[in-house]
């Protein structure tokens, strides 16, 4: 099947090492491909939504970036460097079905986790490590809540507490993996606002999401997979009845976009087609 692309990729071997780039990727478990053909060049400032129906290579996608996934066929650089060397400076937030939440451990140490790639070798976390960690508490709302075991906490807290974890690493790359799933309205609301503070700080973030109405108002590209690249380019030109229809292999009921033509109340994070669409046994908390 051939791949859409709304608009070109950038001939690789000659684009900027600022970014994000995949070429030909493909992915394997247990000798059965669930993903290829996945190219595409993403840069700073950029927010792209990876969509597409259960096991079409969403959260696949993302630990390849990662280097957890077994890579049969293709590269993946970031900023130059081959991704997996460069984890330091990716942040990932799992789906939450991945994580003990029995675990005992306290909110606060949960966000501390995503300083251990600053800590040095058998170093205690700094005071400088507290403070992001009690700073990223605050942003997500959370701060009362530092004490609590993170399994003590709803749905949608346990995702802020993760998010924050993330935001506390402090990396160039956020990889978030089905972040609406089972939230409140606040929350789903403070996620959609840190992911356009990221955008704005310049920092690469992809969104995998099965909530489309997110993914049409937060991200400024989407890459639509189903077991391969069925689709990539600006949400504007993507977001259509017949391309959703080739990725999830059906008719989809098409949400209005976020500051588009129609009776839908425009979403109040507004439009990202304003930034730039035409460009290109126990074990701790995963």
């Amino acid at each position: 099947m051939a791949v859409e692309q709304s608009v070109p990729l950038p001939a690789f071997g000659t684009e900027r090492p600022e970014g994000l780039v995949i070429r030909d990727l493909a992915v394997a478990y247990h000798r059965a491909v669930v993903l290829q053909d996945v190219s595409t060049a993403i840069r700073p400032g950029q927010v792209v939504g990876v969509i597409g129906p259960n096991g079409g290579g969403k959260s696949t996608l993302l630990k390849a970036i990662l280097g957890i996934a077994p890579v049969i066929r293709g590269t993946i650089h970031l900023f130059g460097q081959p991704a997996p060397s460069m984890r330091r400076r990716m942040a990932y937030l799992p789906q939450r079905e991945t994580v003990d939440w029995d675990f005992p451990v306290t909110v606060r140490d949960v966000v501390l986790m995503g300083r251990y790639p600053h800590v040095r070798w058998l170093a205690r976390p700094s005071r400088h490590d507290r403070e992001v960690t009690d700073r990223m508490l605050e942003r997500v709302a959370m701060s009362g809540c530092r004490a609590r075991q993170i399994g003590q906490l709803s749905g949608g807290q346990q995702q802020r507490v993760f998010l924050a974890r993330a935001l506390a690493q402090e990396a160039d790359v956020l990889l978030l993996d089905e972040p609406m799933n089972g939230v409140d309205a606040a929350t789903r609301d403070v996620i959609l606002d840190v992911i356009d503070e990221q955008r704005r700080a310049g920092r690469i973030v992809l969104l995998a999401t099965h909530d489309l109405g997110s993914a049409s108002c937060a991200c400024d590209c989407l890459c639509c997979l189903n077991q391969r690249m069925v689709s990539y380019g600006p949400t504007a030109v993507t977001y259509t009845e017949a391309i959703l229809a080739r990725t999830y292999g059906g008719p989809v009921i098409l949400l209005e976009r976020a500051g588009a033509p129609g009776p839908a109340t425009p979403h109040p994070h507004g439009d990202p087609a304003r930034h730039d669409a035409a460009g290109p046994g126990s074990r701790p908390p995963a």
